[in-house]
């Protein structure tokens, strides 16, 4: 048994940061929050036993600001430290730091981050442990005839890679030679600004692939389960949007594959803790490798609601050098989970960020729902992180009840303020070929051009039009921002668009 202080400290903030505490308390340990000067007010300082501000607003000074993260934890005297997802989650110099600090990072060890958070030597591990991977490249250098030689051999498309990072930063799709040297200097120069490092190589771009992910957890007596996969093909610019549990595409064979693989991945590099191995799955039904993610994912909420377990729970037990409470044979998914991201974004200018003041925030009720927010009501939607406020999640018995009851909450759903994607939502949970199943990581670039469907003579692309157009106008006037000094009538606050108080 531990005999470190059952006090976690959370290195982060928003929706995960509200998550992370509320698993906490379930299992009557102590929850400290850190805050920047922008957050102030945020819900997660309000739902924690302890809060510190670390900092001024900017990420650097604040929740990637190493030392001072230590120094809070030193002086709360935690013992844990949980990253959350984002800034400093996945950095391997970080969980060293932690570890040296004398606390117990909530996560995996920092060689198994490193070993995985640089994708080249991750496709190295990955092919070692038997996992087929995308045909791709070694690190190359920025420009010369190497890289060229290299996307002659994978052949056209090919997609520039940063060797270390995510969240579609660091990539570019390339279709001609003509092409590759301006994707690869893009790419190096977004990378080195974003990650530190431009270590770039070449991956053989799949034009119809599914997004396919397994959920792994894994404790320190060599345990891993796999808990199922995940499909999360829905994306812009490479960052997901909306999640689901089971994927259409995937069959039992086919499932019980990508699961030995993940197992075999995790085993490989002895991991401990919660993790996702992410594949692309072809149209001939062959997957390939594409990266781990060696944290809590955004979209683990889906694979809690079919499952019935508890990730955040398992990794406090896990952190705690104890062995899991379930085990592979446990897990028996049960119906059908989806989750839409809802992001301060104007989908209707190529997701532009938004910020603002929530002048009013309701989230929709009843069966098979899960809110997981950052905001409520009179909070601020701050300039300086992630566009990402929080997810809704339905479960129904089958995908169809699913669908239909995520669609009722975000009509439900009202946001004042700050315009957010859920137009979108809207609009792609309604799409034929969203109803149908027919999904691939290009789906959003091929069928969402909003300024186009006005256009159409297509009945069913009509009838999408006519949503989003009211969409469009409903959130265009009611999401206009609020002075704080001046906060919308008592009938705006009861969710009449257009009718309340300027």
């Amino acid at each position: 048994m531990s005999k470190i202080p059952k006090k976690v400290l959370v290195a982060n903030r928003g929706e995960i940061a509200v998550r992370i505490l509320r698993g906490i308390k379930e299992m009557g340990w102590t929850g400290v929050a850190v805050y920047s000067e922008a957050d102030r007010g945020s819900l997660h300082v309000r739902l924690a036993d302890e809060a510190y501000l670390i900092g001024a607003p900017a990420p650097v000074d604040s929740y990637l600001n190493i030392e001072s993260l230590l120094e809070t934890a030193r002086k709360s005297r935690a013992g844990y430290l949980h990253p959350g997802y984002g800034f400093l989650a996945e950095n391997a110099g970080f969980a060293e730091a932690v570890t040296r600090a004398g606390l117990r990072f909530i996560g995996p060890s920092a060689e198994a981050i490193a070993s995985m958070g640089n994708k080249v030597e991750a496709r190295e591990m990955a092919i070692k442990a038997g996992v087929p991977v995308t045909p791709g490249t070694d690190a190359l250098p920025m420009t010369g005839p190497k890289a060229l030689k290299e996307a002659h051999r994978l052949g056209y498309p090919i997609l520039v890679k940063a060797a270390f990072g995510g969240g579609g930063r660091g990539m570019r799709v390339c279709r001609s030679d003509e092409d590759l040297d301006s994707a690869i200097e893009t790419a190096h120069s977004e990378a080195e600004r974003a990650f530190g490092d431009g270590t770039l190589f070449l991956e053989k771009w799949l034009e119809t692939s599914r997004h396919i992910e397994v959920q792994i957890m894994a404790d320190d007596h060599g345990h891993v389960v796999a808990m199922g996969e995940r499909e999360c093909s829905i994306q812009r610019r490479h960052q997901k949007l909306i999640e689901e549990t089971p994927s259409m595409a995937v069959n039992e064979t086919l499932r019980t594959q990508m699961m030995e693989a993940a197992v075999k991945l995790a085993k490989a590099i002895g991991y401990s803790g919660a993790g996702t191995v992410e594949f692309l799955l072809d149209s001939d039904g062959s997957f390939y490798f594409l990266e781990m993610n060696t944290r809590l994912q955004v979209e683990h909420p889906v694979t809690e609601m079919v499952t019935g377990f508890d990730l955040v729970k398992a990794q406090l037990i896990a952190a705690e050098g104890k062995k899991l409470p379930w085990g592979q044979k446990d897990i028996r998914p049960r119906g059908h989970a989806i989750e839409a991201r809802i992001c301060a974004e104007d989908p209707f200018r190529d997701f532009a960020p938004q910020a603002g003041f929530l002048s009013h925030l309701r989230l929709s009720s009843g069966p098979g729902l899960r809110n997981d927010m950052g905001f409520t009501s009179f909070s601020e939607v701050p300039i300086y992180y992630d566009s990402l406020m929080g997810k809704v999640i339905a479960w129904g018995c089958d995908r169809e009840e699913a669908r239909i009851r995520l669609l009722r909450a975000l009509g439900e759903m009202i946001v004042a303020g700050v315009l957010t994607n859920i137009p979108f939502h809207k609009w792609c949970l309604s799409h034929r070929r969203f109803i149908a199943g027919d999904l691939s990581t290009r789906f959003v670039d091929e069928e969402y051009k909003p300024e186009l469907f006005e256009d159409t003579k297509d009945e069913t692309s009509l009838a999408i039009a006519a949503v989003l157009a009211a969409e469009k106008e409903r959130y265009l006037t009611f999401s206009t921002s609020h002075p704080v000094s001046h906060p919308p009538s008592p009938w705006a606050l009861a969710s009449r668009p257009g009718r309340g108080e300027a």
